[in-house]
């Protein structure tokens, strides 16, 4: 069984750049065929996919957000991260930590159970 967490502060100020990581068990982050998104939910609005890392490290980020967006990993921790810059309120939202086939997409095999993240000064 995959299991996903993410973790991070859940207050950011604006213009600051938010960090998150997700910590995977029960399953590699290299293995063949997986996508590692992370994935958002503002308050009152549906699920935006905003990128992923593959098996062997290349990344793909949503062009509306491409230009703020890093995500990175760590193998020897089976790790993932976020770094989205410059924040602004805008950027409130619960982020989830995904293993799914595909992307750009919200579905999912497996999901972290979410980290709500606040940007206010």
């Amino acid at each position: 069984q995959v299991q996903l967490q993410e973790s991070g502060p859940g207050l950011v100020k604006p213009s600051q750049t938010l960090s998150l990581t997700c910590t995977v068990s029960g399953g590699s982050i290299t293995t063949n065929g997986y996508y590692w998104s992370w994935i958002r939910q503002p308050p009152g609005k549906g699920l935006e996919w905003m990128g992923a890392i593959n098996y062997s490290g290349t990344t793909y980020y949503s062009p509306s957000l491409k230009s703020r967006t890093s995500i990175s990993r760590d193998t020897s921790k089976n790790q993932f991260t976020l770094q989205l810059s410059s924040v602004t309120p805008e950027d409130t939202a619960v982020y989830y930590c995904a293993r799914g086939l595909k992307i750009p997409s919200t579905e999912y095999n497996y999901r972290g159970q979410g980290i709500r993240v606040t940007v206010s000064s």
